[in-house]
């Protein structure tokens, strides 16, 4: 059962400090109460502080908000269930949901701020986005039969929260099943609500499903419900998922012809809608209809470009070898973000220009964009963007023949990042400027894969998932515990044969327990067509034991996804390929005068 009544001696440290009450005089005289008044402490500003941990939440800084609140709480005592519920939610984004189920049982004890409808929604998503379904459907059994904590009310909210967080993992499954045994809460006029539907198909098309996105639409149109904008946007993305780019179209005019027809002005085609049928024609390098997207857009009154559709339009431009638009209209964004900062591009936007450059060997071009990076771009320039960028000028120099400046560059990159992934754009360039150099200059001296091509696809070397024998999460560890003598970790399966996990040797600690409870999951996966190199740095960057090797699909990825595995590789079968070569000193790299 859910632990929401008690916790053991791991609770979280929220102490509440007792408050003096000063008005201790059943009759106090008027300048009594004038001079108490001086006396006493300011009233709590309880919605600034909500403000500020709604704040610390946005920028993912728990820490400092349960710094606050414990601040917040020697000052006024007891805080209120607006501020807890804050609290709560930023456990939940930052994706610490033993924190969020403490903190919930804090609020829960009769001493403190209660829990309210809020509350149980709240915890209710954050159950669903860590995949603890069962311990959600326990706490929805809970309020359905009034035995939760505060009596809340089995209300559409609750099941909203839990059932948009499966479908933003993809587990359709439990999704229906969730209407099937709530569907009631969420019925308007005996019928699922156009939001419903609208989730629903969000997920099927998140899941690797885009036709049955379309089959909600058929099924929609027969009950006679009237599609929204949102509708309309889900099914032009399905549309383009599965390449019927003739229907995506289709939907498109059919917004604009009923906004017209209508006068429906919420129904017509936003940014959304024009940004999903850039990417789109942009990955088909159509460059006659993403001029005309972008025209249209530029001409239509009413309708924000934000920076996500400057964003798409360049690199629709982009893919399709347009550069001078593309150039054109970066120039245009970085002159109004000189107006507006919100426009001002993302780092990724920099790197997307660099690869272009950087292929036709403009390494004056990356540079100034390497270096505008770091001043012009928003937000946080994350490591991966970073080092990417420091290749790109590496790959820049060596194709603009300024080899002496390639070798430094790479020199630099290996100092600053320990190192270079033979899978990456720059192992690339790593490799040829190693064959320039020679065996005896050599930069690099670890290890070698002479067994194996790293670029072939991991299906010709993975081991099949029948082979490593995969057991079924129900079964008790005390049942198959010998089989962790001879194997470090064991792929785990549902009922259904879906991996859903794998179970390492050292986490079997308690044999009276399903296997499911110990696994780790979701378990660290590609798909067949990902390459050796790349499934070889995974291993030893984070240090896995296995990796499973789903079947490729273009409309899916592996996580969140419940494709069936075919093999598995492992650090066994990778430390097999692999054979030492001698240290040899590292070159003396020319400087560039």
């Amino acid at each position: 059962m859910l632990p929401i009544a008690s916790f053991s001696s791991r609770q979280l440290a929220l102490n509440t400090s007792n408050s003096t009450n000063l008005f201790f005089c059943s009759l106090p005289s008027r300048t009594a109460t004038s001079r108490l008044r001086r006396v006493s402490p300011r009233s709590p500003n309880l919605k600034r502080l909500t403000s500020r941990v709604v704040s610390l939440t946005r920028r993912k800084q728990l820490h400092q908000v349960f710094e606050e609140i414990e601040i917040a709480k020697r000052r006024y005592g007891k805080l209120n269930t607006i501020v807890m519920n804050a609290v709560l939610e930023a456990c939940v984004h930052c994706g610490d949901i033993d924190l969020a189920l403490r903190t919930f049982n804090e609020m829960s004890k009769p001493d403190n701020c209660g829990l309210d409808n809020v509350s149980y929604g709240t915890l209710l998503k954050g159950l669903g986005e860590a995949r603890k379904i069962d311990e959600a459907f326990q706490l929805l059994e809970s309020v359905e039969e009034g035995t939760a904590i505060g009596g809340p009310i089995l209300s559409a909210p609750l099941i909203y929260g839990l059932l948009n967080a499966l479908i933003e993992a993809g587990d359709m499954r439990r999704a229906n099943g969730l209407i099937a045994r709530y569907g009631f809460l969420l019925r308007e006029g005996g019928n699922l609500s156009i939001s419903v539907y609208n989730l629903l198909m969000k997920g099927y098309i998140s899941s690797g499903v885009p036709q049955a996105a379309l089959a909600m639409y058929n099924e929609m149109l027969n009950l006679e419900l009237k599609p929204d904008r949102l509708t309309y946007n889900t099914l032009i993305s399905a549309c383009v998922k599965i390449n019927k780019l003739d229907a995506a179209m289709y939907f498109f005019k059919e917004m604009k012809e009923r906004a017209d027809k209508y006068d429906q002005e919420d129904i017509f085609p936003d940014v959304v809608t024009y940004t999903t049928l850039l990417k789109s024609f942009g990955i088909l390098k159509d460059v006659r209809l993403v001029h005309k997207i972008v025209l249209e857009m530029k001409s239509c009154r009413g309708l924000s470009i934000d920076r996500t559709a400057y964003t798409a339009m360049i690199d629709a431009l982009v893919n399709c070898g347009s550069i001078n638009g593309a150039l054109s209209l970066f120039g245009e964004l970085l002159k109004l973000s000189g107006w507006n900062l919100e426009l001002r591009p993302k780092p990724h936007l920099y790197l997307t220009l660099m690869r272009v450059f950087s292929s036709r060997g403009d390494y004056r071009m990356v540079k100034c964009l390497h270096r505008r990076m770091w001043l012009d771009s928003s937000g946080t320039i994350s490591l991966g963007y970073q080092e990417e960028a420091d290749h790109l000028l590496m790959e820049a120099a060596f194709n603009d023949n300024q080899i002496d400046v390639a070798i430094e560059k790479l020199s630099t990159i290996i100092k600053k990042w320990k190192g270079i992934s033979w899978a990456s754009r720059g192992g690339s360039v790593a490799l040829r400027i190693e064959a320039l150099l020679g065996l005896t200059k050599s930069f690099f001296s670890p290890c070698i894969f002479p067994r194996v091509n790293l670029g072939a696809p991991i299906e010709s070397v993975m081991m099949p998932f029948k082979a490593v024998q995969p057991l079924n999460g129900s079964l008790l560890l005390k049942e198959v515990v010998m089989r962790f003598f001879d194997k470090s970790v064991v792929p785990i399966i549902d009922d259904w044969g879906i991996c859903i996990g794998l179970l390492h040797r050292e986490d079997c600690t308690e044999l009276d327990e399903p296997l499911w409870k110990m696994m780790r999951s979701p378990p660290p996966g590609v798909t067949t067509t990902a390459s050796i190199g790349h499934v070889a740095n995974l291993i030893l960057q984070k240090r896995y034991k296995m990796v499973v090797v789903v079947r490729h699909s273009k409309y899916s990825t592996y996580y969140g996804s419940s494709l069936r595995a075919l093999g598995v590789f492992t650090i066994e079968q990778l430390y097999g390929f692999i054979s030492p070569i001698p240290i040899q000193h590292r070159p003396n790299i020319p400087c560039k005068t």
